[in-house]
Parts: C-alpha cells; structure tokens; sequence
C-alpha cells in the first residue's frame, strides 16, 4: 500500500501558474504508476496526467501543453506543474497509485490505481 498526501492547492488568477506536490511513502514511485486526477462536484473523477514507473508522461488532451507531471529530484514526491490556468481547471486535485503492469490504453482508468490521496482543491478566478 502506498500513502499519498498531496499539498500546494489554492486561489490563482487565470493565467496563473500552481504547482501541486504529492509526497509519497511505502513505495519508490520510480516502480509505480503515479498520476493526478481532478474532480468537480457532480461530475466524475477525471484524468489529469500520469508518470508511468518508466518516467514517460501522459496528459488528457485538455491540459497537454499547460501541465508537467514529474518527480521531485531527491525526493519520493509527484509533482504536478500547471501553468495558463483556467476557470475550468477549477477541481479537487488527487493524487493516485497504480501498478507498473498497467498497460497504456488503461492509464486513464480510474479503476486502475489503487491508492489516492486525500485531495487538495485547486480555485481559479479573478
């Protein structure tokens, strides 16, 4: 089992910049899956992005461009970089864990990870 605690949510401006932690312990996230999903109130959990255990990315079509998804250098944390923030990007940020088997096309599948974070919300507006 993997616990995650993610950290660095708040208020920004569209246009903004935020960078989201997720520190992670019980497991080196270079062997894991580990990626990021969001959710608004009466919508489903949406995929973000996800670092697979090999360090190659994968972004959800509406953030390629404006995130990053990467390791912290010398630490077992996820980092998560977004940039030209947008009202829609407005959600609970959680942070997930999943195992290295999974393949590609099931990345995005929110069934796939196995252990998640307790969230922290991100609010953009002016």
């Amino acid at each position: 089992q993997v616990q995650l605690a993610e950290t660095g949510g708040g208020l920004v401006q569209p246009g903004g910049s935020l960078r989201l932690s997720c520190a992670a312990s019980g497991r080196n996230i270079n062997e894991i899956n580990m990626a990021w999903f969001r959710q608004v109130p009466g919508k489903e959990r949406e995929f973000v992005a996800v670092r697979r255990w090999s360090g190659t990315t994968i972004f959800a079509d509406i953030v390629r461009g404006r995130f990053t998804i990467s390791k912290v250098n010398g630490e077992n944390t996820l980092s998560l970089q977004m940039s030209n923030l947008k009202p829609e990007d407005t959600a609970v940020y959680y942070c997930a864990a999943g195992r290295r088997s999974t393949i590609t096309s099931e990345l995005r599948n929110i069934a796939r990870y196995d252990d998640w974070g307790q969230g922290t919300q991100v609010t953009v507006s002016s």
